[in-house]
């Protein structure tokens, strides 16, 4: 969803090198050259993990009428005990888990949303370079719906709800005082950057950036977004297939980051192998390394194939955590009067964008007034923040230190 967003906007910027468009994309390694696609794990980039817990807006509290004035009768309290037992049963009071991955025990606190379909993990390798630049905290968190966030309603991505969701996170660590934070959002996790910094969900607000999303070209992208997701392979043999997929395609150009990110984005199948719907679509989620080959070795090849497809049927299948295309509703409230919204938020702003053919009006006329700081990252997907992690640092970095929101560590070379 996150490449489609913009998909009629990044003709004008160079391809990945070895790809060409068309559906049959096949990239050629060259001889001792097979990249690594196995996963990486998230203590690599973070120091811990956690699930937050925050407590449903629809919670209510469980009402009981003793049937004495005083103390309680036997009958009333063995009644008691046993509503006691089942509303923490049955979660009369629900409470909302986040997972939460975080770095950093100084400075302000960096809010990471990521975009649609992907994960709190898309932030890893950026959050091992910023921590290495300035003195900050990082804390990135999987929305509703993604990653291994566990809602009552993960279905309700709308705006708001997602918003809201955000600064309840903030009240669950921080409580009523919370330090000074800076909301850092990519595409989809822009957008509800801006409606949290509008809607004031994080009193402590200190800054706002917001990687390549911008209403008018959004809005434009939705037509053709359900075509996207259907044309994406439905299944992959293994995680590893996942990663090899994303880099690919181009959905992630930056390997590195597509070993750790695409963990988020996949899940094994739910649906048993055996069924119609998911024997189909096999082949559709596998990519093969194509390496050099001489003629001699065509036997070989073969069987080996033939060994590696009795393997798949042995395995798990992967598929996406998230079904986006059932989401279509709320695309439209994310987007919709977003640069105005950004426009009006009082805090100093940064957007980063891929290519500045993403500007729309109200945005070219802000920037021209200086009421944000702009900067271009040229040779990016639309997952800037994967595919060049070092040049989103060092813009956040300078933008934070010349806003005096934190410091240079010792010995940085600036």
């Amino acid at each position: 969803m996150e490449k489609q967003l913009h998909l009629n906007l990044l003709a004008s910027k160079p391809p990945m090198a070895g790809l060409q468009s068309g559906s049959n994309v096949k990239l050629r390694m060259g001889p001792g050259r097979k990249r690594d696609f196995t996963p990486l794990p998230w203590s690599q980039y973070f120091e811990t993990m956690e699930d937050v817990e925050v407590e449903n807006d629809n919670s209510k509290d469980i009402s009981f009428v003793y049937c004495c004035e005083d103390s309680l009768c036997s009958s009333c309290a063995m009644t008691f005990q046993i509503l006691q037992f089942y509303s923490v049963k049955h979660s009369f009071t629900p409470l909302y888990t986040f997972r939460i991955y975080s770095s950093g025990s100084l400075g302000p606190v960096l809010m990471l949303l990521h975009g649609g379909g992907h994960s709190a993990l898309s932030w890893a390798v950026f959050t091992s370079v910023i921590c290495s630049r300035i003195n900050c905290r990082v804390v990135a968190m999987d929305l509703r719906g993604h990653g291994d966030a566990k809602v009552k309603n993960p279905d309700d991505l709308s705006a708001e709800t997602m918003a809201k969701d955000v600064g309840k996170v903030v009240e669950a660590l921080y409580g009523e005082n919370p330090p000074p934070i800076m909301i850092i959002g990519h595409s989809m996790g822009g957008a509800i950057a801006v409606h949290t910094a509008a809607a004031n969900h994080v009193p402590s607000l200190l800054g706002l950036c917001v990687i390549d999303v911008v209403e008018g070209t959004a809005m434009d992208a939705l037509n053709s977004m359900q075509n996207f997701l259907r044309s994406r392979p439905k299944t992959f043999k293994s995680v590893e297939n996942a990663i090899e997929w994303s880099v690919k395609s181009g959905q992630i150009r930056n390997v590195e980051s597509a070993r750790v990110s695409m963990v988020g984005q996949v899940k094994k199948c739910e649906e048993p192998l055996s069924s119609p719907g998911v024997s189909k679509s096999i082949t559709e989620g596998i990519i093969e390394e194509e390496e050099e080959e001489d003629e001699e070795g065509g036997e070989s090849n073969h069987k080996r194939k033939k060994e590696d497809d009795q393997e798949i049927k042995k395995e798990c299948l992967y598929t996406w955590r998230i079904e986006l295309s059932k989401t279509e509703k709320y695309w439209e409230g994310w987007f919709k009067g977003l640069s105005s919204l950004f426009l009006t938020c009082s805090v100093p702003k940064l957007l980063l964008l891929a290519g500045v053919d993403r500007l729309d009006k109200d945005l070219t006329i802000g920037q021209m007034q200086g009421k944000f700081q702009m900067q271009v990252l040229p040779q990016c997907g639309h997952a800037v923040h994967e595919d060049a992690p070092e040049k989103v640092a060092d813009a956040l970095a300078t933008f934070m230190v010349r806003h005096k929101f934190t410091e240079f560590k010792e010995g940085f070379p600036w």
